[in-house]
Formats: structure tokens, C-alpha cells, sequence
């Protein structure tokens, strides 16, 4: 009788929360997101941990910021026809393990294991706190154990058959100490734990983080470690901040343990980092580019959980990369003794925490839209925050798709500002996978040194000579690097002791995008007298709804036309609720005179009180941001906002993440994008026609008084290739050998100059650049420009650094004009 009745309060409490949550089967698709598929917590973050196929559904879990007792996340199971179920062993916290053990025949997921018949058991945090960030093969008894660590750096043996847990090492939240930003963990340097493998006789672990309230403002400083344990000691491998730990055997542990190759990414402040460990020869390190600087915070937050994943078939493994902002190709082969096959594939603005192959598409679970902003604050937004409630979704793509987003355009350096021992060679960096190289080289140091750049051709560690080039003391050069310049890796040394800098910078302009998607048909033109706005707000208190303050341009004027809700089918409906319209009307208006439009370019002046210039666009652009008529920044993904300056949307990462020194554009277009937001994983826009309702991104209300586009973030890609024209002088004051502004060049593609001055006499002109962005500015060429005299110059398609200034050998008035076409 107590078995029927607890079978019977089951049902009853799971068609409750069916009822509630929405898990109603619903085929609307934009842009591969499912809006019913969205999940919602009560906490400051909603991020996805893990996402794995197992027992014909697809398991989800999420997890609030911190958590290692539990929280209101839960376990999803997704079903073939896209019914979302929450299970109601759903225990919360902040876990993003998983593991298919093959012996026991169950997947372990968060605090969850799963069973061929999707029955779930779940391990208590009561039992074994922490959270939750990664499961490894037992070292001595695989088949009956797993090992489970923490982001605290808790340790436990997990029976798989009883799930009871055996404490290894105790979980710093449990030795909580004063001042520790939470994340004390009492073995290892370094905070924020993210990797877990085993193999070779050790179990690998990672963090990316430093407890330090220096972190919280610093992204260049010492930060995370890799570290091993033989299952007696532990063991620090380096002292840098690493996230993924992983093997070709992925989550179910690699096939032969013993000599199976363990694989390692991170990332420092000069560049991401991969390590292999062999059987035979221990640990090796190399480096890549980055794409994105926007996970660069030295206290880790902003990383979520970068993957390796094989998303192919049995028999065709395929392993795709996340990392910095880029999906990667990774080789099933890569090992310290052969190293080839890594390429670039494509760019993304996507926060991703894990992913799969699933019905033959892939699926990337995101971190979407965080309530609690966390260190993302900065006054060029205004006083907004964040939605009223944390939310995120799942993004179906094509198997192509990670071939098919943003430019690989991506920058890394081997040596920043750094001494250099003579003869020793830098970290491998790599060499292959763009058409468009070069690298920039400063001599920091008190005499001459030549640099020796060598080449790894076929990744089997067979180094030979490409080119030297020689530098003079506090001078640079840019190294161009032609096409018959092959190889897997490039490094490089100095013959004598010295400080340098050495920068690769790579350039992909295969997909850009010249003309404006049909995507975007309804989003009205800059300078249109009459369209249709609002301002955008996701909703707390579980009403899971963006409100809409919709209003209409007219004339130059902006009338509020009344307060809508756009809901989880997408129906865009009238509400009568003067008190969420006067919230947004208030607290999320667009603020005015956070940027200044100059007739040269876009000044910028950050919270630090840097100087920076951008490109401008259509001219009509400078009058509607004057009137406070278009939202120039919010955060639309987890930690990091979308910057939409004078007619072209930009990546920003977050202050502590470097801010607008590492600013990258994403796409130029003439429209008039009065508001944008995300909700359920969407990117919605507002600042359309008002008699256009064409195609499946424009959503319009019944009296047709609102409308919005939605669609991906990443979407924005197809709007159109970054472009702009404009510089740091326009007829300026320019003082002897000040240089001036700082003016984005980087991502741009068919860049021009010209310089003009008006003084009597020639006057020569430095042009420098800066590849990095907090790297050392360099001198590209130095030109003398006649009275009356125009230099003009047509930038090298290989060019690239991030940003340029220049400097005149005399007081002058003058121009630098570029043009980005």
C-alpha cells in the first residue's frame, strides 16, 4: 500500500512540474534553439554542465555559480520528440562531471547515475559536498569504483553498484577560511577546478583560477595549475590555468590506460596552451592563438568548461575543440611523438559548457543569461543588470556548423615582455591552419639579437630552420611569413640573453560575409523615420517571459505604445502590468553620452580611464546615438557583453578580462538595433519596419504594435563583414612624438591609409602597432610626408594587429584616415 501510494504522489508531482515547466513537446526552432527547451534556476547563474546522450534520451544538468550542497538546478532528460522532462531525483549544485561507465552499464552525470533503463540514483552532497567538476577511472579497481573530484579540491572514491563515497581528500568548503573567495582548496596552487582524468598510473586534475582579490581585477597575473596524483601524492606539472583533462577514450576513460596519451588545455596571459602526457616521456606543452580574450579573467570564472569531444561515429571518431572562442579540430592521433592535425575551423560567441553528437546533429548546452552579472559591470552599459531570472538553452547545429561561423582570425604570443635565455627555444606555437601569417618581434633588451625562427613540418618533433631575422636594441619587426612557409609548429630562439617579444598574429578572411543575411529582413535602416522599438527585460519570479516596453520612432520621436510578453511558444502578447512597464522604463533605458562620436572615429573612454578609438560606419549612425536612441552595450552571453558602436556589433569581453583592449568585431551593418537581450538562449533585437512581419526570425504581436527579431547570437555573423572608416586624427592636433590614440585595426580585412599634415616643412610619421592589445606597442614603418603631400598605402593581406596609433616627429596638424572595406 505504501509503494502504490508514494508510485501514486510520483505521478501526481511529476505532471505538476510538467505542468509548470512547460514540458509540452514544441517543434519551434530559431536558429537550431528550442525556446520550450530552456531551463531556469533561482540562482545568480544558469549554466549548462554536462550533456550526454545515454539510454535513447539526452541527459542535461545545470548549475547555480556555487553550490556544493545542492541548489534548485536540476536533471533534464530530452526525449527523441523534444519533450523536456525534469526528473525529480534532481538534487542541484554546481556539477559538470559526467562519465559513461562501461562496466556497471550507467552514466554518471552531476550527482546522478543513470541506468540502461533510465532509472536514476543520485550520491548525497550531504554525504560527499562539493561541486561536482570531474570523474575519473579508478587507478586500481575501475571496474567497481570511480573517482569524483570537486572544484575545491575534494576527492572521493564512488562505489559504482552502493554509490557510496569514500573521502580522499575533504572539499574546501568544508575548511572554509576567511577571505578565500570561496574557493579554497588545500593541496594545490591555483583555484577553480574544472579537468579530471586518469591514466598512466595518475589521476590529472586542473584548475584555471587564483583566490586572490588581485584576480579580480588582473588577468595577466600567476594563476591555476595542472597537477597529478599516483594515488599517494600529488604532484603540480605547472603552474598555469588549465580546464580540459581528457584522453581519446573521452568520457568513458581511455581504452588502454597505461600508454593511451592524456590530454591537457588552458590557457596564459600570452596564449592557449595544450599539454600531452606520454607514457614514456612525460608531459609536453604547446601553444595556439586565441580567437577570443573574453575567458581570460585570472580568477577563472569566465571559462566554463572547454571540452575535446569525439562527435563522430563508431568506427569514424571526429574530436571538435572548444577553446577561446574557436572550434577546433583535434586529432585522435595527437600524442607527444606526433603532434600534427590540429586546425582551426571556425569562430563563435557562444558560451559553451559541454556538448555531443545527438540524432545525428550536434548539441552544445550553454551558459546564456546570467542574473547575476557578477564582476561584468562597466559604465559604458549604464545601470542595467542582468534578466530577473538566471535562464540558458540548448543550440542544435549541423554537423558542418562549426566549420561555418567566424573568421579563425586569432593572435598568441610565445614570449611577452620576458627574458629569454640564448639558444633555448621558445614553447612550439602553431604553424598551421591559416593562409595569412606573421609574427612580431621586439628587442627589449640592452643589445642586438637575432631571432631564429624553426619549423616542425610533419609534428613528429623533426625541427629545422625556417628564417632568422636580426633585431636592434627597443626595435621591432614584422616577419611575414609566405605560403611555401610549411609546417606543423613554428618556435623560436635568440642567440643571446635578452628581452623580447615574439607575436604571431593570423588572419582568415574565407568567411567573411559581404552581404546581409535574408535573416535579418525586417530590421529597420538607420535613419528610417518610422519603425517600431522597445526596450527588453527577461522577467524574474518564475514568469519566464521577456517583457517588452514597446514603443514606436516617428518623426524623431519615440512613443511608448504599451507592455508585452513574449512567452516560451514565442507569441508576443499585450499585458496589462504598469508596474514591470515603469521598472523598465526606469531601470533599463538606454543611457546617453557613454560613447562620444568625433568626425574621426568612436572614442571610448573604460572604466580605467583608457583612450580607445573605433572605426565609424553610416553617418545617420552619429545622430541616433546622440538622441539616445540605440543600446550601444549589454551582456546577451554569461560574463561577457555585445558592444553595437556606430553600425558594427563587437565582442567585449569583460574589464577583468582586459576590457576593450581586446575588443574583436563580429559584423558591420545599417541598421537601427534600438534594443537587444537574450532570453532562452535567443538573441532578440528590437527596431523593425513596422509593415514587414516576413520569415521565422520577426515575431509580431496581434495588434501589430510590437515586434522583435530573434535568433542566435551567433547568427550575427551573417550580417556583414566588419567595415568602417575613419582613424585617430582627422585634422588634428598632433604634438611631437605623442602618439595618439589607439584605432581598432584588427579583424578587419582590405585595409588602406593615408596621412596628410598641413605644416610647412615634411614631417615624419611612426606607424605603430600593438598585436595583443596589453602586449608592447611596435614601430611597423616610418614614412616622411611632404607639405601638401599625400602617403597612401594599401596594408599587406598577411597584416594584422589588433591595434594602431601613430606619431609625428613635429608638432603638425594632421590625418590618419583608414578605410576598411
Amino acid at each position: 500500500m505504501q509503494k502504490c501510494a508514494l508510485l501514486l504522489f510520483l505521478i501526481f508531482f511529476t505532471a505538476c512540474r510538467t505542468s509548470k515547466n512547460e514540458l509540452v513537446s514544441d517543434k519551434t526552432s530559431i536558429s537550431g534553439i528550442y525556446p520550450h527547451l530552456a531551463y531556469y534556476n533561482n540562482e545568480g547563474e544558469c549554466g549548462t554542465g554536462a550533456v550526454v546522450p545515454w539510454a535513447g534520451s539526452l541527459w542535461v544538468v545545470t548549475y547555480g555559480p556555487h553550490f556544493p550542497y545542492g541548489s534548485s538546478d536540476k536533471l533534464y532528460e530530452i526525449t527523441d520528440d523534444l519533450k523536456q522532462i525534469i526528473r525529480p531525483e534532481s538534487t542541484g549544485g554546481t556539477p559538470a562531471d559526467r562519465m559513461i561507465h562501461r562496466e556497471s552499464n550507467q552514466l554518471f552525470i552531476g550527482p546522478h547515475a543513470i541506468d540502461k533503463d533510465r532509472n536514476v540514483r543520485t550520491v548525497s552532497y550531504k554525504e560527499a559536498p562539493g561541486r561536482y567538476t570531474g570523474l575519473a577511472r579508478h587507478l586500481t579497481d575501475p571496474a567497481n569504483k570511480i573517482l569524483l573530484a570537486t572544484m575545491e579540491e575534494g576527492f572521493y572514491e564512488v562505489d559504482v553498484k552502493t554509490l557510496k563515497t569514500k573521502l580522499l581528500y575533504t572539499d574546501g568548503n568544508v575548511l572554509r577560511r576567511e577571505n578565500d573567495m570561496a574557493q579554497f582548496g588545500p593541496l594545490l596552487p591555483g583555484a577553480h577546478g574544472k579537468g579530471y582524468y586518469s591514466g598512466q598510473g595518475v589521476a590529472v586534475y586542473s584548475n584555471n583560477g587564483e583566490a586572490s582579490q588581485k584576480a579580480l581585477k588582473q588577468f595577466d597575473i600567476e594563476s591555476g595549475a595542472l597537477a597529478e596524483w599516483d594515488g599517494k601524492e600529488w604532484k603540480v606539472v605547472r603552474r598555469n590555468q588549465f580546464v580540459e583533462v581528457t584522453g581519446p577514450g573521452g568520457i568513458y576513460g581511455n581504452a588502454n590506460p597505461a600508454t593511451d596519451p592524456i590530454w591537457a588545455t588552458g590557457w596564459d596571459h600570452k596564449s592557449v596552451l595544450l599539454g600531452v602526457r606520454d607514457a614514456e616521456q612525460g608531459w609536453s606543452f604547446f601553444r595556439l592563438p586565441k580567437a577570443s580574450h573574453s575567458y581570460d579573467g585570472a580568477h577563472g570564472w569566465n571559462t566554463e568548461w572547454p571540452r575535446i569531444r569525439d562527435v563522430g561515429t563508431e568506427g569514424k571518431p571526429d574530436y571538435l575543440m572548444t577553446m577561446h572562442g574557436m572550434f577546433w579540430k583535434f586529432p585522435q592521433t595527437f600524442t607527444g611523438k606526433n603532434t600534427a592535425g590540429i586546425r582551426p575551423r571556425s569562430a563563435y560567441l557562444k558560451v559553451i559548457g559541454d556538448y555531443a553528437r545527438w540524432n545525428d546533429r550536434l548539441v552544445f548546452g550553454c551558459d546564456d543569461s546570467a542574473q547575476k552579472e557578477f564582476l561584468n559591470t562597466r559604465k559604458i552599459k549604464g545601470d542595467i543588470g542582468g534578466p530577473g531570472q538566471s535562464n540558458s538553452n540548448l543550440w542544435f547545429t549541423s554537423l558542418s556548423q562549426p566549420d561555418e561561423l567566424g573568421p579563425s582570425t586569432a593572435q598568441g604570443a610565445v614570449w611577452l615582455s620576458e627574458n629569454v635565455e640564448a639558444n633555448t627555444p621558445s614553447d612550439p606555437f602553431l604553424f598551421a591552419g591559416w593562409d595569412n601569417r606573421m609574427a612580431w618581434v621586439k628587442n627589449e633588451g640592452t643589445q642586438s639579437a637575432t631571432f631564429a625562427f624553426e619549423v616542425d613540418k610533419s609534428g613528429n618533433g623533426d625541427w629545422q630552420s625556417l628564417r632568422s631575422v636580426k633585431v636592434e636594441p627597443g626595435q621591432s619587426q614584422a616577419v611575414v611569413f609566405e605560403g611555401n612557409d610549411q609546417g606543423e609548429w613554428v618556435r623560436v630562439k635568440s642567440n643571446s640573453a635578452t628581452k623580447a617579444t615574439v607575436n604571431f598574429n593570423y588572419h582568415d578572411a574565407s568567411r567573411f560575409v559581404k552581404n546581409q543575411d535574408k535573416m535579418f529582413t525586417g530590421l529597420t535602416g538607420v535613419g528610417t523615420s518610422g519603425y517600431l522599438g522597445g526596450h527588453m527585460y527577461g522577467l524574474g519570479d518564475d514568469r519566464r517571459a521577456l517583457g517588452l516596453l514597446a514603443g514606436a520612432f516617428s518623426n524623431g520621436k519615440y512613443i511608448e505604445s504599451g507592455y508585452y510578453e513574449l512567452d516560451s511558444q514565442l507569441n508576443l502578447v499585450k499585458k496589462d502590468d504598469p508596474g514591470t512597464a515603469k521598472f523598465i522604463r526606469e531601470k533599463f533605458a538606454i543611457p546617453k553620452d557613454v560613447v562620444h562620436v568625433e568626425a574621426s572615429s568612436v572614442l571610448i573612454v573604460d572604466d580605467s580611464g583608457r583612450r580607445w578609438r573605433l572605426p565609424l560606419g553610416d553617418d545617420k549612425f552619429t545622430k541616433e546615438i546622440n538622441a539616445g536612441n540605440l543600446r550601444i552595450a549589454r551582456e546577451v552571453a554569461t560574463e561577457r557583453d555585445l558592444l553595437n558602436a556606430h553600425g558594427t556589433f563587437y565582442e567585449l569581453p569583460a574589464e577583468n578580462a582586459d576590457g576593450f583592449a581586446k575588443i574583436r568585431p563580429v559584423a558591420s551593418h545599417s541598421l537601427s538595433i534600438h534594443d537587444y537581450a537574450s532570453y532562452r538562449g535567443l538573441l532578440v533585437m528590437t527596431g523593425l519596419n513596422k509593415n514587414t512581419n516576413a520569415g521565422q526570425h520577426i515575431v509580431t504581436s496581434a495588434d501589430g504594435q510590437a515586434k522583435v527579431w530573434v535568433g542566435a547570437i551567433d547568427d550575427l555573423w551573417k550580417l556583414g563583414k566588419p567595415v568602417g572608416h575613419g582613424g585617430p586624427w582627422n585634422d588634428s592636433q598632433a604634438k611631437a612624438d605623442i602618439p595618439s590614440d589607439p584605432y581598432l585595426i584588427g579583424f578587419y580585412d582590405q585595409k588602406s591609409l593615408q596621412l596628410t599634415h598641413k605644416s610647412s616643412q615634411p614631417v615624419t610619421f611612426q606607424i605603430q602597432v600593438n598585436p595583443i592589445g596589453h602586449g608592447p606597442w611596435m614601430t611597423y614603418k616610418e614614412v616622411t610626408v611632404k607639405p601638401g603631400e599625400t602617403f597612401s598605402y594599401s596594408f599587406p593581406k598577411e597584416f594584422e594587429a589588433r591595434w594602431i596609433r601613430f606619431a609625428a616627429s613635429e608638432d603638425c596638424t594632421a590625418t590618419a584616415w583608414l578605410k576598411y572595406e
